[in-house]
């Protein structure tokens, strides 16, 4: 038989009676605390004028944005009504079911507000936030990885593998693409802009990197991902995926525009 066999991989890490720590919680967890680590580095070094209970406030608002912006987006994008007979499924997330598109979302929208409560600049929280977001991606593809769920579409490629829920043929292990891509990919190449002087006192201009880049890369990589089975191909073959992608792609576009026009003149 082609393609690799799917490692023996548990979702669950260990479990304690009724309560059980998944791998899925553990990479919001970590993303969430590297990513707070590495933004108050960030302010320490470049005197970015944010206190410690600043940035608190950013963890909670962020990770509020994550959870309910994921869940949300999940619901109206891939839930294809089936919530609208059963509402109450909506705070089952231990079943599972999070958008990252929603997610973005539920991100900006947070930090939009917590920019209006400390008198700072959106683009230049945003800016901040960015360059660590890619690193919760890649956690969040691999945790994806780990559960089953979000495989490619059958293939004959020598590393395909052959996801148990995924029917034992060989698939495009499609979460590896986009963790390699969303994640280390991104990662290195908004952390390397970060260094540059120019791209940082550019307000936009991270973000708008970012989102062209998270949004594209996605886009590729729906081109392996089997399309969600309650929704299928949508218009010109394109998957909910890719067209969630394109909206980030032109707003990801405008903001480097934004950011690279010549500055004005005192």
């Amino acid at each position: 038989m082609t393609g690799l066999a799917y490692p023996a991989i548990s979702p669950i890490i260990f479990s304690v009676g009724p309560l059980a720590l998944r791998w899925y919680s553990m990479a919001y967890l970590v993303g969430i605390l590297f990513g707070w680590w590495l933004v108050a580095k960030r302010v320490k070094k470049y005197d970015i004028a944010l206190t410690s209970k600043n940035l608190e406030d950013a963890a909670f608002y962020i990770t509020l944005g994550i959870i309910l912006g994921g869940r949300l987006g999940y619901v109206l994008f891939y839930g294809a009504g089936q919530y609208w007979h059963q509402p109450w499924q909506i705070f089952a997330l231990w079943h599972g079911g999070m958008s990252f598109h929603g997610g973005i979302l539920g991100v900006i929208i947070a930090i939009y507000l917590l920019s209006k409560h400390l008198k700072f600049s959106f683009l230049g929280l945003t800016d901040l936030v960015a360059p660590v977001v890619p690193l919760g991606i890649f956690l969040g593809r691999l945790a994806n990885f780990a559960n089953d769920e979000l495989w490619g579409r059958t293939t004959d490629v020598a590393w395909a593998v052959r996801f148990p829920r995924g029917g034992y043929v060989p698939r495009h292990p499609s979460q590896l693409y986009e963790a390699c891509l969303e994640g280390i990919l991104l990662f290195v190449v908004l952390n390397v802009l970060w260094q540059v002087k120019w791209c940082r006192e550019r307000k936009g201009f991270l973000s708008g990197v970012f989102l062209l880049g998270y949004a594209g890369c996605r886009a590729f990589v729906e081109q392996f991902r089997e399309p969600d089975a309650q929704i299928g191909f949508l218009w010109g073959g394109l998957t909910m995926g890719q067209c969630l992608s394109l909206p980030i792609i032109a707003l990801g576009v405008w903001l480097l525009y934004r950011a690279c026009r010549p500055l004005k003149k005192a």
